[in-house]
């Protein structure tokens, strides 16, 4: 009986616990709640300040290096085979020195027989001619008539007309001989091999290609509208992609006239080379600095969408997202140059995507504003050349250059 009385209370001390359990439950779940809205919520984003920087545009336009002379050797004359090639891609060569050879045994033959020919009616025109000169004294007598004496005499005249024939055959034969024999133009190298020994040569078929290094050509193709950056004795800043090497050399010359397929002007840089260690055939990069240097805030080509002439970024003021436009100067790398902000602008790079003007925002600044300068994509519309130039550190000056302003890019939050 006293065991029966225990159960209303110990149930009743059950459910008052589990009740006491819910109630706390339920007010840590609900001091848990954020009760604010999102858009009420500060955005977090990424901030730089706007670097300081002096811009000025540049062209860049690519060319190929050529050799100052380039001669490809081969017969001219005759069809022959090769008999030898005495020379290597790489090896030195001097002025007539024998390169290869071919098997021109016909056309020494042939030579020949014309000399003999031609000796054989020399003869005969010189015993003519004495004929004539006997006759012509025995006029003077009335020995013979005066018809006798001009056929003696023109007989020694064909002859003569004869023989003259016989010898520009046997010049032209004996320079179908030499041209068995091929020599170099000029000192040099040898750039390339085009036969080996056995194969059949013909008129106008390369044998070796020889080239002359002392002097390099750069060549570039140059679009019309920047006609006047590449006067001649403009200097250049050059840059060779086989080897690396950084130089400046002036405008050596520039064509009067347009390719009217291409609309583009050519223009060559004469570069020495004594020493011949620049490869032919390959890539220069020229840099020409154009329009005069002007004040510029430097930033990351993310923190902006531009649109022509137009960058549209934000940036943060007072703890908010403030839109704003600035005219776009151009691009370098990863940097774009517009016209000056306000001294120490905070612009948003990340997170701007999902910005709205006067947001409230959280900024978290970036380590470095600006990063560093690239080569700049070729410039939009401009087939041989981009405008391009080394980003500076904030609070530096130097050259900017960048697409110039109306090319069509976007930075982040492209659309």
């Amino acid at each position: 009986m006293r065991g029966r009385a225990r159960v209303p209370f110990v149930i009743g001390g059950a459910v008052a616990l589990v009740l006491a359990s819910g109630g706390l439950l339920l007010a840590r779940a609900s001091a848990s709640t954020n009760n604010v809205t999102l858009d009420a919520a500060p955005k977090g984003v990424t901030v730089v300040e706007a670097a300081r920087a002096t811009f000025r545009p540049t062209r860049r336009f690519v060319g190929t290096l050529q050799p100052w002379l380039e001669a490809k050797v081969g017969p001219q004359l005759v069809s022959a085979y090769v008999d030898t090639v005495l020379v290597r891609p790489g090896d030195a060569v001097k002025r007539g020195q024998v390169l290869a050879t071919l098997d021109c045994r016909n056309a020494s033959a042939s030579s020949q027989g014309v000399a003999m020919q031609a000796r054989a009616l020399e003869e005969r025109q010189r015993a003519l001619a004495h004929e004539a000169a006997r006759v012509e004294g025995l006029r003077g007598q009335g020995f013979v008539s005066e018809n006798e004496v001009e056929q003696r005499a023109a007989n020694t005249a064909a002859s003569l007309a004869q023989l003259a024939a016989l010898n520009a055959q046997l010049t032209g034969k004996n320079l179908e001989v030499n041209d068995c024999v091929l020599r170099a133009p000029f000192d040099g190298e040898i750039a390339s091999r085009s036969i080996d020994p056995g194969a059949f040569a013909r008129p106008g078929t390369p044998v070796v290609s020889v080239i002359d290094r002392t002097t390099v050509r750069l060549s570039a193709e140059v679009p019309e509208g920047d006609f006047a950056a590449v006067a001649p004795g403009t200097q250049v800043k050059v840059r060779l992609l086989a080897t690396g090497k950084e130089l400046t050399a002036p405008v050596s010359r520039r064509s009067p006239a347009a390719n009217p397929s291409t609309r583009t002007v050519h223009v060559e840089l004469d570069l020495a080379d004594p020493g011949r260690l620049l490869p032919v055939g390959t890539t220069g990069e020229l840099r020409v600095e154009v329009g005069e240097p002007q004040p510029a805030s430097e930033l990351p080509l993310r923190a902006a969408v531009v649109r022509g002439t137009k960058a549209s970024l934000f940036l943060v003021e007072g703890g908010a997202a403030k839109a704003a436009t600035a005219k776009v100067l151009g691009e370098s790398g990863a940097s774009l140059f517009v016209e000056p902000l306000a001294p120490g602008a905070a612009v948003v790079t990340e997170g701007r995507a999902l910005l709205r003007n006067n947001d409230r925002v959280a900024a978290k600044r970036a380590s470095s504003g600006a990063a560093p300068a690239e080569d700049a994509p070729a410039e939009a519309g401009r087939p041989a050349a981009a405008p391009t130039s080394a980003a500076p550190s904030a609070g530096a000056s130097s050259a900017g250059a960048a697409r110039p302003a109306g090319a069509a890019s976007a930075g982040g939050g492209r659309p």
